[in-house]
């Protein structure tokens, strides 16, 4: 039996020819959210976390967490580790994680015009024109970061990605599983050694990928016949050194033979190679209104390997934490607005995980009880020594860390 992935738009009627193709076929449907849920198996991120991969937006932390790459590697593997088994209707943004060298895949992508999705969005939506066409338009958006982050094609619906692009307004549900069923039976769609062989070859690649990832490397990874091609697309310095590195790790994976390096064509590009370094926290938020010093540190954190984001001001700190759940808060207590003690109040409310810094130039003793009392990790003074900053921090990174695996247990990744 062959496999099936499909890919669509929204609003155009896809769940139907799916669910009609699953009944038509009797293929087990795959879709995103259980794949999703098996990488965070197999990772130490959460669900969540890993979903986010789907969308356009980057978090400002992720050059120095590689959060996306490390999630897309999870999936990967997830879905490697399926695609053993034929009879797989692989569903939704995943679906386009399969190689184009496995040629026992029907590709299939469901979209129709978007006056008529338009349409379906205000009809099911409630929803005015401008506000459908924001959302069309945002979802239009993820779809084609994602697409271009795996496939490097700029058009979602760019027709070399698939076998059958199908116009889901023009048919039934029942009339497309009917096309896709009569379309699996062609020869060269069936399996064969060569096709069985790529999927092997996928399978060795992504568990090279996630070997590398939890050594905090992010590079990409081909694999055929045991032989593993690395590429680096970011600029390293010390190239020789790094080349060596990812060789070993690679070499320990059972079925490589042979392990190369090269590096890509965006290597010679501004963007600095970085590895995720698990000994220091890589989600920093700096939280001060002196807006000279706070980007200052801002750079000297970054020096250190520290991803680092800053806000001016409590409210601005609040919204932040929400949208990019860091994992230290290095605040001040005297701003505008909402002030630091405040700001420790809430976040200890409502994201305990968060470790807070107090770095203030204005506290008194009875500001130090406040805040340690409230849960803050540490109160240190300004001005404040850079190395005893950078070790407050890796200490705290170290309580993180203990927690995370606390709470993953014997069996955690």
């Amino acid at each position: 039996m062959s496999v099936i992935t499909a890919f669509s738009g929204t609003f155009c009627n896809a769940d139907q020819i799916v669910s009609a193709l699953v009944s038509a076929t009797g293929y087990r449907l795959v879709p995103d959210s259980e794949l999703v849920a098996q990488a965070a198996r197999l990772s130490e991120l959460e669900e969540s976390k890993i979903a986010r991969a789907f969308t356009g937006k980057v978090s400002v932390f992720n050059r120095f967490t590689h959060e996306k790459e490390r999630s897309i590697a999870y999936l990967r593997l997830a879905l490697a580790e399926l695609l053993a088994a034929d009879g797989l209707l692989v569903y939704g943004f995943t679906s386009l994680l399969v190689p184009a060298s496995i040629s026992h895949v029907l590709r299939v992508c469901l979209i129709t015009d978007t006056r008529r999705r338009l349409e379906a969005a205000r009809s099911q939506e409630g929803l005015g024109e401008k506000e459908a066409l924001n959302l069309l338009h945002t979802q239009d958006q993820d779809r084609a970061v994602w697409v271009r982050e795996v496939t490097g094609q700029k058009d979602p619906w760019a027709g070399e990605l698939y076998d059958i692009v199908l116009p889901s307004d023009k048919t039934t549900p029942e009339q497309a599983a009917a096309l896709i069923r009569e379309t699996l039976e062609k020869p060269l769609l069936q399996p064969n050694a060569k096709s069985r062989q790529a999927v092997r070859d996928f399978l060795l690649a992504a568990r090279v990928e996630v070997a590398l990832a939890r050594e905090g490397h992010s590079v990409g990874v081909r694999a055929e016949n045991g032989q593993v091609l690395l590429t680096i697309n970011k600029h390293v310095l010390l190239l020789s050194r790094l080349e060596e590195e990812l060789k070993a790790i690679a070499a320990r994976i059972d079925g490589v033979g042979s392990v190369a390096v090269k590096v890509g064509e965006n290597f010679y590009q501004a963007d600095i190679y970085r590895r995720y370094d698990f000994q220091v926290p890589s989600k920093v938020l700096l939280v001060d209104d002196e807006r000279e010093f706070v980007q200052t540190l801002s750079e000297r954190l970054i020096m250190r390997d520290m991803g680092s984001a800053v806000a001016y001001d409590g409210e601005s700190a609040l919204t932040m934490i929400e949208e990019e759940e860091p994992e230290v808060m290095i605040l001040d207590l005297k701003m505008p607005g909402i002030d630091g003690i405040e700001v420790l109040r809430r976040v200890k409310g409502s994201r305990p995980d968060i470790e807070v810094i107090i770095l203030t130039g204005h506290g008194s003793e009875d500001d130090r009880k406040v805040c340690m009392d409230l849960g803050a990790f540490a109160y240190l003074q300004k001005p404040v020594d850079i190395e005893l900053l950078s070790e407050t921090l890796r200490l705290a990174n170290e309580k993180i860390q203990g927690q995370k695996a606390a709470a993953a247990g014997p069996h955690g990744a």
